[in-house]
């Protein structure tokens, strides 16, 4: 099978990465005063990284303004209305950094974390006030009686009321909510917990009472704001993949009068099926369409994943999202908007995302059984000590009390804490996790899927020959690639510079859009490209051969073929031994072709692989292995890959990876080497297997304390160190995942 070269702007591990920063030079001004330019900078890392982005944007003239945020890895520039996207993506380009425009209308305005910052801000409040109590509350517990306690009991309140109403809203709120739709929650137990903890407290204080519970509703607000915000934090990172696929779509398009061919700048939205569409080389197609007029080669990866751009000329049918390379195309839209395979990709990816929130965390799960007990506990507490003594003050209290001891400051943290010590732990190892459940579902594991293209393989051609062609035979090709950018072209360049090959002295070089290259070489045409197309000059019959190849055809002489072969990923072969040697199953599905995927499955030993999966196959072979009993993990990195990894029971990206991609999986592997995975597997293993002990930690100490609670013996003192014993041992339990070993 051959494949020819063709003209790329720009060099990545991944063809669609490479052409994606490319906008189309005129189809992307903006007709109103300081245009908001959106651009996405998938690469960023840290605060050096936004200080050269900036410094580089603020340099281009017509730039008026330029914020990154590191964590949407995203750009916002606001420009004249003549400054165009391809330019500041360019200027990104020379500086080093990866970028490719989005579109400002469609994504959701960066904003800050505002949720974040305000469970802080009342974690911070519940915390100050909660020591300031506390430390009345020792001068009460060392014997402070009569006048003095009292005083102390009512500056405790005085300090407690607003604190609770401003620190306990994330629980009130949530347990409104719940009461509305005739549900319970976890957040139920804990609002009535504060309340009758605050209103008993009030009441004993008004009635000169020895007992206040106004330090222990301060530490349990504490306590699961902090719970809560640990929670909050691993969410963080996660957005819309659907939202990131249809950003990707081309805002703007260059629509022809079919009549006088007059060029018209249009937004897409306004496009219709019919219109004639103009794409220059290095745009995305914005309609999916058939090529009218033009010759050029696409890079097909964003939808099919094929390793390399193949041939569009008259009567091609090209797809919205696909890159156009080297030549001008006309295209004639047959489908618009909703209708294109862009569009239906992110549909796939939103009823993808739905099925997975559906999941059912161990936290919710114990909810469920936890939340009733509590209640039915609590009131059986009140009935029968009021049954029994008849005094309503001393069954409201001890009620009070049984809410308070068994109130879940150990469940909520039991989640969180083992949660953010696996994933300091998986960071540490260059695996940030991105999802709050990520962790109980990969270990569920049983099934791996691999994409091949960018994950498996670097996505880079290399030379395999190099060693059989003649010395002349390679210099030519090496003069020729030169003026290329198209993969194949630079992977001759870098095995003949590897080699301390010179270049031959080839002129008059020019790239025919769609064949190859060609020039003149001592006075006989040469050209470097597609069989029949190089075979011309050299009379020799075209010739295939297996896999990928590029053929130099010089007049006189025959054709000579050059092979290539995608290199395989730093510890891909390592993963997947490791994944198989712990019982898992394998598989590779991939949209290349038959021949490199049976070629690279018999290398990695994996025996189950598909070809030519366009995305809607590979979420469909996941819901297959689904529907089988299966726990799919899913690792993939390109927008052919993004509703597979939606729709997957876990999944891994890399960091090298569309927005989208790494926007859809719950994982995102930070370097370039696949071998972390097994352990990634083992360690949620592991942190399941601590938030369960935690759970047991939970009910044994629920066991202890619900009797002492019951008799009437749980005073203040003994609920406010229950609580936090209780606390501190599921969070040093969680610890242990820092130090555990590596076990499968």
């Amino acid at each position: 099978m051959t494949s020819m070269p063709t003209l790329t702007p720009s060099m990545s591990a991944c063809p669609a990465c490479a052409a994606a920063p490319a906008a189309e030079a005129l189809a992307n001004r903006a007709a109103i005063k300081d245009a908001q330019i959106a651009l996405s900078l998938p690469e960023i890392h840290c605060s050096a990284c936004i200080a050269g982005v900036e410094r580089v944007l603020s340099a281009q003239a017509g730039v008026e303004d330029a914020r990154v945020n590191l964590t949407l890895k995203r750009a916002m520039v606001r420009a004249a209305p003549e400054v165009l996207p391809d330019d500041l993506v360019r200027a990104l380009t020379r500086a080093g950094y990866v970028a490719h425009q989005l579109d400002a209308g469609t994504i959701a305005a960066t904003q800050t974390d505002r949720s974040g910052r305000d469970l802080l801000m009342r974690l911070a409040v519940a915390g100050f006030a909660s020591m300031n109590v506390m430390l009345l509350s020792v001068a009460v517990w060392s014997g402070a009686a009569d006048a003095t306690r009292d005083l102390f009991h009512w500056i405790s309140a005085a300090i407690t009321l607003p604190t609770i109403a401003f620190s306990a809203q994330p629980f009130f709120r949530s347990a409104y909510a719940a009461l509305a739709g005739r549900r319970l929650n976890m957040d139920v137990p804990i609002s009535l917990a504060i309340l009758l903890a605050v209103g008993t407290s009030l009441w004993e204080t008004s009635l000169s009472g020895e007992h206040a519970y106004f330090d222990a509703a301060l530490t349990l607000t504490f306590f699961l704001l902090a719970g809560r915000y640990l929670d909050h934090r691993t969410r963080a990172v996660a957005r819309s993949a659907a939202e990131e696929l249809a950003a990707l779509e081309v805002p703007r398009a260059m629509r022809l009068d079919s009549v006088g061919g007059r060029e018209e700048e249009v937004r897409v939205s306004a496009l219709r099926v019919g219109d004639l569409v103009l794409v220059r080389p290095g745009g995305r197609m914005p309609v999916d369409g058939v090529v009218i007029d033009g010759t050029s080669e696409i890079d097909r990866s964003l939808l099919t994943g094929e390793t390399l751009p193949v041939f569009a000329g008259h009567d091609h049918e090209v797809s919205a999202g696909e890159i156009n390379l080297t030549g001008p195309l006309v295209l004639r839209a047959t489908a618009v908007g909703a209708d294109t395979s862009l569009h239906r990709m992110a549909d796939l990816v939103a009823i993808a995302e739905s099925g997975r929130s559906r999941y059912t965390s161990l936290a919710d799960r114990a909810a469920k059984l936890y939340a009733p007990g509590v209640h039915i506990l609590s009131a059986l507490s009140f009935l029968g000590w009021w049954a029994y003594s008849g005094d309503l003050r001393m069954a409201v209290n001890i009620a009070a009390a049984v809410l308070i001891i068994t109130c879940p400051c150990a469940l909520g943290l039991a989640v969180p804490a083992v949660t953010t010590a696996a994933s300091g732990r998986l960071f540490r190892k260059g695996m940030l996790i991105k999802d709050a459940t990520a962790l109980e579902r990969l270990a569920q594991v049983d099934t791996v899927v691999f994409d091949k293209t960018g994950t498996l393989t670097a996505g880079t051609p290399a030379l395999t020959n190099l060693d059989d062609l003649p010395r002349a035979a390679v210099e030519v090709a090496y003069a020729l690639a030169l003026g290329s950018a198209h993969p194949l072209s630079q992977a001759v360049v870098q095995a003949a510079q590897a080699a301390n090959l010179r270049p031959a002295c080839v002129e008059s070089i020019r790239e025919v859009p769609g064949y190859g290259t060609e020039g003149m070489w001592n006075g006989a045409p040469v050209r470097f490209g597609r069989a029949h197309w190089a075979a011309e000059v050299c009379g020799d019959a075209a010739r295939a051969a297996q896999g990928t190849a590029a053929w130099l055809g010089v007049e006189g002489a025959g054709l000579e073929g050059f092979l290539f072969e995608d290199s395989l990923r730093a510890g891909a072969a390592e993963a997947v031994s490791a994944l198989q040697a712990s019982g898992r199953e394998v598989h590779l599905v991939s949209g290349d072709t038959p021949y490199a995927v049976e070629a690279l499955a018999a290398k990695l030993g994996i025996h189950h692989w598909v070809a030519e999966a366009l995305p809607e196959d590979k979420i469909g072979r996941i819901d297959m292995l689904s529907a089988g009993g299966k726990h799919v993990l899913m690792v993939g990195d390109g927008l052919n890959d993004t509703a597979a990894l939606a729709g997957a029971h876990v999944s891994i990206s890399l960091a090298s990876a569309l927005d989208a991609a790494r926007v859809a999986s719950d994982v995102v592997l930070l370097g370039g080497d696949l071998s972390p995975i097994p352990e990634a597997l083992s360690v949620a293993r592991a942190a399941t297997a601590r938030i369960r002990e935690n759970f047991r930690i939970a009910t044994v100490y629920n066991v202890i304390a619900v009797p002492v609670a019951i008799i009437g013996l749980a005073t203040p003192l003994i609920a406010a160190l229950a609580m936090s014993l209780s606390s501190i041992t599921v969070s040093l339990n969680a610890l242990r995942l820092t130090r555990a070993g590596r076990k499968t």
